[in-house]
């Protein structure tokens, strides 16, 4: 975790400032299909928690009829042999048509609620997101998922570009390595959007409306 030193250096040269959720969220999760989630996996490792927090905030934005997206990497077997696969070759187990890229049962995804496949790190790039998200009037993108120095990083970077408030929510994210984790937790916190807690996070929800079943 980086020191209190680095946070008030940060901060004495004007970076970290608070953005703040906005009039419309959407949760994007990112990437927490089977492959991920089952330790047993090459590519996999212990995400429990992660997935039982992210419950937490998918049961709250659906009782409130906010927009839940989830991503998966669907690697499509024309274009596997790419550079991000050269790199990593254990994204090979993400091929379009392994169920490893199903989201994981635990989250209890809805029928009314998109799974966009992605080809690299970002949920934004070559994907549908950011016109999905602005077709439904979005301003903030609660974020969580993993991993939190890959594609949860990417996606909150991109997600700033494109003009989204992203809130990342510090105990929906997870990672195989303790230090990067931490590491880019606070890197995001300071330049890509806000890291918060799973209770600011609810807090934020529960501002909003319950929709009450017809």
């Amino acid at each position: 975790m980086s020191s209190d030193k680095d946070s008030e250096l940060y901060r004495e040269r004007g970076f970290g400032v608070r953005l703040g959720g906005g009039r419309k969220p959407a949760f994007v999760v990112v990437d927490l299909a089977k492959e991920f989630t089952d330790p047993r996996n090459a590519i996999g490792w212990d995400l429990d928690a992660v997935v039982g927090n992210t419950r937490r905030i998918l049961d709250a934005m659906r009782e409130r009829g906010q927009l839940v997206v989830f991503l998966t990497v669907a690697l499509e077997p024309q274009i596997i042999d790419n550079l991000a696969v050269e790199k990593m070759p254990v994204m090979r187990s993400l091929r379009s048509d392994s169920p490893g890229i199903e989201i994981d049962e635990r989250l209890g995804r809805r029928d009314n609620e998109p799974v966009i496949a992605k080809q690299y790190f970002s949920g934004f790039f070559g994907t549908p997101l950011a016109p999905l998200l602005t077709n439904h009037g979005i301003d903030t993108i609660l974020v969580g998922g993993t991993s939190t120095s890959g594609c949860v990083r990417a996606t909150a970077m991109d997600g700033i570009a494109h003009g989204f408030r992203p809130l990342v929510v510090e105990e929906c994210c997870g990672d195989r390595s303790v230090s990067a984790h931490e590491a880019n937790l606070f890197d995001i916190d300071q330049k890509y959007g806000d890291v918060i807690s799973l209770d600011d996070a609810l807090a934020y929800i529960e501002t909003f409306p319950v929709v009450k079943a017809a």
